[in-house]
This record gives C-alpha cells, structure tokens and sequence, in this order.
C-alpha cells in the first residue's frame, strides 16, 4: 500500500520532519481522544491541533496516530477508547480531553493493559495509585503543585477567608480537597463552597452566596472557558476581592472572553505563558517556545497549554518506546507492558510544561519547575515577582 507522507514543518525541537503517517505502514499505533466539538472544545481543539506536530518516529520504528473526537461526551470516551484499544489495536493512548471523561475510561484502559496520557486537569486519574490507575500518566501538573503556590501567595498577601466556586466534577472535587487542607494549614478559613455544572449559563445563586460569606478572596476551579462565567459573574455584582484561577484557565480565550473583568486575575501554571519573561536558562522556555512556534505556523494561532500537554504525550512516548522495543514488538501485550515501564523510569525529561520525573508511586512527576505565578496585567499574563 502506498504510504503519502505531506510535509508541514521542520522542528528544531524533534530534529526531524514532522508528518501525517498513513495506518498500514505505521509500526506503532497511538490513539488520541480529544474534545474538539462540545462544551470542553477549547480544551479540546488545540490537543487535536497539536496532533500533527507529535514524533512520527522513535527507536527506529514510525508512529501513526489515530485521532477521534468525542463531543465532550463521557459516554462517547469510552466508545472511543474501546474502539482504539479493540479495533485499531493501538499500543497506547493520549487523551481524554476532560477530567470526567478520563476518569471514566480508566477501567477499559487497565482491562486492556494499553497506557494512557491524560491531559486533564484532575489528579484523581492518578492519585490514590490503584492497579488500574497504574496504567495511566498525566501531563498536567496535579493539583496541590499548583494549589501550593496559590496558597502561599494568599498567605503573603494577608487573605485569611476563602470563598470557592468549582465544577460539580472530578476537577472541582479533587480541587475542592486539595484547597481545604492546604488553606486550612496556611490559617486560611474556607467560609463558602459553590458548584456549577460546566455548561451552564447563569452563577447568579452561586455567586450572591459567595459574596454574602464575604471572602478576602475567590478560587474558581473550572477547566476552559466555564472558567471564566464565575469570576465575571462576580465582577458584575460587585466583588472587590481577589481572584484566583487554577492552570484550568490557562488559555487565550479566558483573556478574551473576560476581558476587563478578569483584570488582575492570579493564578499558578506552567511557563508557556509568559516565555518571553522567564529567563533563557529556564528548562522548558527553548521545548516550549519550539511547540509555539511550530503550532502557530501550522494554525496561525498560539496554542493554549491543553495542547502542550499532548506534545508532552509524545516527548515522554517518544523516550520511553526505544526502551520498550527491547521487550516486545508493537502490537503486543509485551510491548504495551514494557512500555508503561519504561515511562515509569523517565528521569529529568524538560518538556513543555515542567521537567518530568517519574516512577511508580508518581504518574505526574512534576516539581516546582513546572508551575510560574502569573497575573492578568493589561489584558496579558504576566510573570509575577
């Protein structure tokens, strides 16, 4: 069968052509599921966007990724998922797009001892480290990482009551428990809690039960743009405080769609944001600055960091597949298994969002080298100092 390979880019980062693989020639098949219509999508468009800019080569061997859309629908992951792992075979997969939608694949994943690179938000996919959740990894930074760094800023700037409002799922959960414990051995009081669902379209309730606690300050924990609903909704009704946001609202549209309103906005995340203030020595700013600037020749836009958790995807399979093909050939359990070994032993791997270490009890494998405290300034991330 004939192969049609198109070349888009050459990126200084991979060292190679990147391209579009066609299936019957790939030796090693990779499945993606991404968000990239629904409710989520503007997590999920920029994962699916940075698909043709992931490594099509490692160990000797090319790489093709089949990519499927699940609507935002957790219902449709699993679908997708199981029609990656039992009709295409794929020896690992990247994705789902949200947190809900990859907790509830795990299951089907461990069944089939396939590995999975979850580019959500919520550390609950990894943590409490079960034997199903062994089989899978996440290339965003987990929750109290980035929650530390809030809380310590908080507890510099005198705030000493806490209001939240988070998503009535995995990620707000996960964040809800995370902040409480962490706020609560700062000295800081958490004096109200609101949920909302993602796609609703009014926090009125939510938000007047916030304000009537009268917190120093707000954290809102809520991935892509239903990150933006609670703390404009708060600005129109008067709230004076600070605001904090989680890396969930680290994308260009929260700029965007809250424009003013979200002035002066704190919040934790990876570098990407701010590349032109950190230093050069900085060991993400040359692999990140790499990804943006391919990202945006292929799409004229500037990705947000939901993309650059699946490049990360392809960096740690990219290191990880020459060791596993000293076990097993692609396509086989042997190798499948090899491989979320040989992920497990990643040490000091810079990649786009943090430097990645990882191992047994640690799926993640962040430090403090993967998450800046920035600000909103004038409409723009800045690095704050």
């Amino acid at each position: 069968m004939t192969c049609l390979v198109r070349p888009l880019l050459r990126s200084l980062l991979l060292g190679g052509l990147v391209a579009c693989a066609a299936g019957a020639q790939a030796q090693i098949k990779i499945g993606v599921v991404s968000s990239s219509t629904g409710p989520i999508a503007l997590v999920g468009i920029p994962q699916k966007n940075t698909v043709p800019l992931l490594p099509t080569r490692a160990g000797g061997q090319t790489i093709e990724y089949i990519s499927l859309d699940d609507a935002s629908d957790p219902t449709a992951s699993v679908s997708a998922i199981k029609k990656l792992i039992n009709e295409e075979k794929v020896d690992a997969l990247i994705g789902p797009s949200g947190s809900p939608n990859a907790m509830g694949v795990i299951q089907f994943v461990a069944e089939a001892g396939v590995p999975m690179f979850a580019p959500v938000g919520t550390a609950a996919v990894v943590l409490p480290m079960t034997e199903q959740k062994k089989w899978v990894f996440k290339t965003t930074q987990n929750d109290d990482l980035i929650a530390a760094a809030l809380v310590q800023h908080m507890g510099r700037t005198g705030v000493k009551t806490l209001g939240f409002i988070g998503t009535a799922d995995p990620y707000g959960d996960n964040w809800h428990k995370v902040l409480e414990g962490l706020a609560g051995k700062a000295g800081i009081r958490m004096v109200s809690a609101e949920r909302f669902q993602r796609q609703d379209t009014s926090l009125t309730a939510q938000s007047l039960k916030t304000l009537a606690a009268r917190p120093d300050a707000v954290l809102i924990a809520a991935p892509g743009s239903s990150s933006v609903l609670p703390q404009t909704t708060l600005h129109d009704q008067g709230y004076k405080g600070k605001v904090y946001q989680t890396h969930g609202a680290a994308l260009p549209d929260f700029l965007k769609l809250g424009g003013k309103k979200v002035e002066g906005t704190i919040l934790a995340a990876s570098a990407m944001l701010v590349l032109d203030q950190v230093p050069d020595s900085h060991p993400t700013r040359k692999i990140a600055a790499s990804y943006v600037a391919a990202y945006e020749k292929l799409h004229g836009s500037k990705p947000a960091t939901f993309g650059a958790n699946v490049f990360d995807a392809g960096l740690l399979l990219q290191a990880a597949i020459p060791v596993a093909l000293k076990s097993g050939k692609p396509g086989t359990p042997a190798f499948r298994s090899a491989l979320r070994d040989a992920v497990e032993q990643i040490r000091e791997l810079p990649a786009t969002q943090g430097v990645y270490n990882l191992s047994a009890a640690d799926h993640s494998g962040f430090d403090e080298r993967g998450r800046e405290l920035i600000t909103v300034k004038n409409g723009q991330w800045t690095l704050l100092k």
